[in-house]
């Protein structure tokens, strides 16, 4: 933070100016060993400040958060103490954005705050799930281990969002390209045979009037189907941000064939790497469920664990009210129940998220394979249509001429 001071030197003469501060006590002890004697310090709120809108802009990326949980298990283990520790991971982040939180992170700490409560006050860097992980481990003096699953657990999400963004770019670009080529032939290529069909006079091919047709109509209409079209999408959006709208949107997500097995899949190993982390740094288990809760973006989802919840405080333990729904697949019921049994709840839950990712893998694999050949085959198609029907028309039109 910048501050502005008013102070005196040692030959008691009556200065002003600025300084940057992590604090406002840091300030008041740099300007001390400078010799001066502090009158006023206030913080400067300057109308516009470029450094720090770029800092508010840059997004901490997941990667930046791995790397910073890692080396920071690394120096607690060594036995840097946490504030020397933030001051040397400060120096290295190249994020102007990741460099002010963890600055005033260290601001904080030295101001009393623990870790945790100085890591919750920046919800858009760590999340909830993590900075209440890092509390578990502050108070079972594990911090460093706690950090390191953290890092793994974080790494393990960004890797699956990562495999699927990949494998849907080339199947998206192909599908984009093809409807863009489409386009450019029907709304331009194709008015200008029209023109030439017509000056003719001639008997066109069926496949030709169909595509005369529509291109008319499109070149007619098509400003009225694509307003439509936003119409339609905008109503739709407006809908899926009501309560109702986005329980019946989340819904759909699951029971759409092919993909909502995928969405299952994920939901449920995400969950279960939670409660698995959770369980093992500690934490009671109707936390663990609120943390999994707050975890989720799918409101059946969320419904279903608060239910299981509420019925977990009554007695009923965790597999039982699982079983009563069928948003939670038969294995991680099953093996949530010998958890219970065995006491190895963390272990059987790691084990379900992990058959859960390898299974949605696979089915992410397997519909990519058949997108990208689908995609093809339909493009084909449509390029097909629009070659046979110009050069039919042609021939038809040089044959009834030669007549």
């Amino acid at each position: 933070m910048d501050y502005q001071y008013v102070a005196y030197t040692q030959d008691k003469r009556l200065v002003k100016g600025k300084l940057a501060a992590a604090s406002e006590e840091a300030a008041t002890n740099l300007l001390s060993y400078g010799g001066y004697q502090v009158v006023s310090l206030k913080v400067t709120v300057p109308f516009f400040n470029a450094s720090k809108l770029r800092a508010h802009l840059s997004r901490v990326k997941p990667k930046e958060i791995i790397m910073f949980s890692r080396q920071l298990a690394l120096l607690l283990e060594s036995g840097t103490d946490i504030v020397t520790t933030l001051d040397l991971l400060q120096s290295q982040v190249t994020n102007a954005g990741f460099k002010r939180v963890i600055g005033e992170m260290a601001a904080d700490i030295r101001g009393g705050s623990s870790l945790s409560s100085a890591m919750g006050r920046h919800p858009r860097v760590f999340p909830e799930i993590y900075y209440r992980t890092i509390a578990a481990g502050e108070q079972g003096g594990n911090l460093d281990v706690v950090l390191r699953q953290m890092a793994d657990y974080l790494e393990r999400g960004a890797t699956t969002q990562k495999k699927i963004k990949s494998a849907l770019t080339y199947p998206i670009m192909l599908g984009v390209v093809g409807t863009v080529v489409v386009g450019v032939i029907v709304t331009y290529v194709m008015p200008s045979f029209i023109s030439l069909y017509t000056a003719f006079g001639a008997k066109l091919p069926l496949p030709t009037r169909i595509l005369i047709n529509v291109s008319d109509w499109l070149i007619h209409n098509g400003l009225y189907l694509l307003l439509g079209v936003i119409i339609v999408a905008g109503l739709g959006y407006l809908y899926s941000k009501t309560p109702a709208g986005r329980y019946r949107r989340d819904k759909l997500l699951l029971t759409l064939p092919v993909i909502g097995r995928i969405n299952q899949l994920s939901e449920l190993s995400r969950c279960c790497r939670t409660m698995a982390l959770l369980f093992r740094v500690g934490l009671p288990l109707p936390e663990i469920l609120t943390q999994a809760i707050r975890g989720t973006n799918n409101r059946v989802m969320t419904k279903a664990l608060a239910e299981t919840q509420q019925e977990l405080i009554r007695g009923e333990g965790l597999s039982k009210p699982m079983a009563k729904r069928d948003v939670f697949l038969p294995l991680m019921v099953q093996m949530t129940g010998v958890g219970e049994e065995t006491g190895n709840l963390d272990s059987t839950l790691a084990t379900v998220a992990q058959s859960y990712e390898v299974e949605a893998d696979d089915k992410v694999s397997t519909a990519i394979g058949l997108i990208q050949p689908a995609l093809v085959v339909i493009i084909a198609l449509a390029v097909g249509f629009l070659a046979i029907s110009m050069l039919s028309a042609m021939y038809s039109i040089y044959g009834q001429v030669n007549i």
